[in-house]
This record gives structure tokens, C-alpha cells and sequence, in this order.
């Protein structure tokens, strides 16, 4: 909560804090299991629909930032890894959509893509060619984060093995 609260003193982080608050619930789906680490995103949540400055941070972390690295654990059991491949980038596509309209219709900004009309209808694909290849390197790197987490992190502070 505190860092969606931050997005307000920081402002040219809405979707870097969102995506860090995310990352905290790693520990949570670790230590404390899944189904907690989802009630702690659902709270998290619902308290930044109110209280976090920035509306736009609080609906990305909502849309997606918030509850993929939950989800993730499951993903990960999926085989062969193409089929989770497809999953995931099918995940992050439609949430960078459904997100992309909430900023439009719940905030009231005007769509961005209107102004970029120069670009054509194939800017909207080429802006998700390249989420979903930044989306490739966040979820390597939230791998690599619970591999670090695990193997050091739990066990040097918290004193627990694997």
C-alpha cells in the first residue's frame, strides 16, 4: 500500500510503483500461500481505488501489475512451455486492453491514439508488439526475483530452507 501511495510524491512513476507493489506479493505467495497473497491484492486493491493519488497507477496495478505475479506460480506449471508462452502473453493482452479502455472510460482521458491518427491503425498493434516484448523481460526478471528470494533472501533473513 505504501508504495501505490508513493505514486503521488513520485509522478513519473505510475507504472513502475504499481509493478513493484506487485512484486511484494511474491513474499506473500511464498511464505503465506496463494489464496492469501490474493486477498492481500484485492485489499491492496480496493484501498487504492481511494486512497492512492495517482488513478491511472491504481488501475494498472488493478488490471494487471497486481495480480499477475500471484498467478504466475500457476502459469508456471504449465506444459509444454509454448502453451504457457501463449498464456501469458494472452494474459498480458488483454489486461494492457481492458486496462487501456478503464483509463479511457473511468478516468475520462482522451484517447491517446486519436492523436497519433499519422501512425494508422497499425500503431495500435506495434504499441502491444512491443508491451508484450517488455512484458517478456518483467516476467524473466519476476522469475529471477523469486529465485533470488528463495535462495537468499529466505534463507539468510528469515532462516527458512527451500
Amino acid at each position: 500500500m505504501l508504495l501505490m501511495f508513493m505514486t503521488g510524491l513520485v509522478p513519473f512513476a505510475t507504472y513502475a510503483l504499481p509493478a513493484a507493489a506487485g512484486l511484494v506479493l511474491i513474499s506473500v505467495c511464498i511464505e503465506i500461500g496463494f489464496g492469501t497473497a490474493l486477498l492481500v491484492y484485492f485489499a491492496v486493491s480496493f484501498l487504492s481505488v481511494f486512497i492512492c493519488p495517482d488513478r491511472e497507477a491504481a488501475l494498472m496495478f488493478i488490471c494487471f501489475f497486481g495480480y499477475y505475479p500471484i498467478i504466475r506460480f500457476k502459469l508456471e506449471r504449465i506444459r509444454p512451455f509454448f502453451l504457457k508462452l501463449g498464456l501469458k502473453l494472452l494474459i498480458f493482452s488483454l489486461s494492457m486492453i481492458f486496462g487501456y479502455l478503464a483509463v479511457i472510460s473511468v478516468l475520462g482521458i482522451p484517447d491517446p491514439l486519436i492523436s497519433m491518427v499519422w501512425l494508422g491503425v497499425k500503431a495500435v498493434w506495434w504499441f502491444l508488439a512491443v508491451g508484450c516484448v517488455v512484458f517478456l523481460i518483467y516476467d524473466k526478471t519476476i522469475g529471477n526475483i523469486v529465485l533470488l528470494y528463495k535462495k537468499w533472501f529466505r534463507t539468510k533473513f528469515l532462516g527458512r530452507q527451500n
